[in-house]
């Protein structure tokens, strides 16, 4: 019985790991680029049950047998496997800003932190006081020469306009000049890009297992949009849905501890009496 007691704790576990995932995908249902966590749980090994009543290895003209036949199996609990984070693109937001960018594909933009390179979906990026591209939280965007200078575009009527490719171009004809090209983004690929690590505040970091990150070239690159924002993947409904199937199944582990609590409690009550 006090195995029960374990059995039911690990479920309700479990499913308080899986509900705290559901809770960080609606918190960030409007945070642009936000990829949904799902969480995955496995069983613990289960152990084989025996007869033990004749118990050995008799023999039989045709060989040996086991005498303690297996008859059934025992479960011992589930624990959480892994949270892994589900690539799905995102749908577009129009923001008409000239500094707001969207990956139609599989990718990231690069950006540097104290910590080193990082990487993002978010392109909700601006130009901060030193005339750089930068994300909201001031880490440096990082194009394929370095970090990426807009002093001009603060200027009055110089505007910058990015192709599907990358580049970015900023037009100051109104300075006797043409279009110049300041450099392109760079969006980086990563050979098992499941095994990102998120961060928080949107950003991403390699490892071994997902490997060093590449720019992406010719069909491995994605499309860049301008004016746009990719959307959070997650589906409000669906994970609410997620959330009620979770309560369900914590509230089935918990009335399981219970009975067990209860029947436990009437086994030593009939042993004390029975002394």
């Amino acid at each position: 019985m006090i195995r029960g007691w374990y059995i039911g704790s690990s479920g309700m576990n479990a499913q308080q790991n899986r509900l705290d995932t559901i809770a960080n995908n609606l918190a960030n249902v409007d945070t642009a680029g936000f990829k949904r966590d799902t969480s995955v749980s496995k069983s613990f090994p289960e152990l084989l049950l025996r007869r033990t009543e004749a118990d050995g290895v008799y023999t039989h003209p045709f060989g040996s047998a086991d005498a303690a036949p297996i008859i059934g199996k025992l479960g011992l609990g589930v624990e959480t496997n892994e949270n892994f984070t589900e690539f799905e693109q995102g749908s577009f937001r129009i923001t008409d800003g000239t500094t707001d960018f969207a990956l139609g594909g599989e990718g990231f933009f690069a950006v540097e932190t104290p910590e080193g390179e990082r990487y993002t979906r978010n392109g909700n990026f601006l130009i901060g006081k030193e005339g750089i591209l930068e994300t909201k939280d001031g880490y440096p965007v990082l194009g394929e020469n370095g970090y990426i200078h807009l002093d001009r575009v603060q200027k009055e009527g110089a505007t910058l306009n990015v192709n599907e490719d990358g580049v970015l171009v900023i037009s100051g004809k109104m300075f006797g000049e043409g279009d110049v090209t300041v450099d392109r983004l760079r969006v980086v690929r990563f050979d098992n890009e499941r095994y990102l690590k998120k961060q928080g505040n949107s950003l991403w970091k390699a490892n071994e297992i997902s490997g060093e990150a590449h720019i992406a070239e010719g069909r491995e690159r994605p499309e860049t949009k301008q004016g746009m924002l990719e959307t959070s993947n997650v589906n409000v409904v669906n994970e609410m849905v997620k959330m009620i199937e979770v309560n369900r199944a914590y509230e089935a582990s918990q009335k399981a501890i219970q009975s067990e609590d209860t029947m436990m409690s009437a086994l030593w009550n009939k042993v004390a009496l029975a002394r």
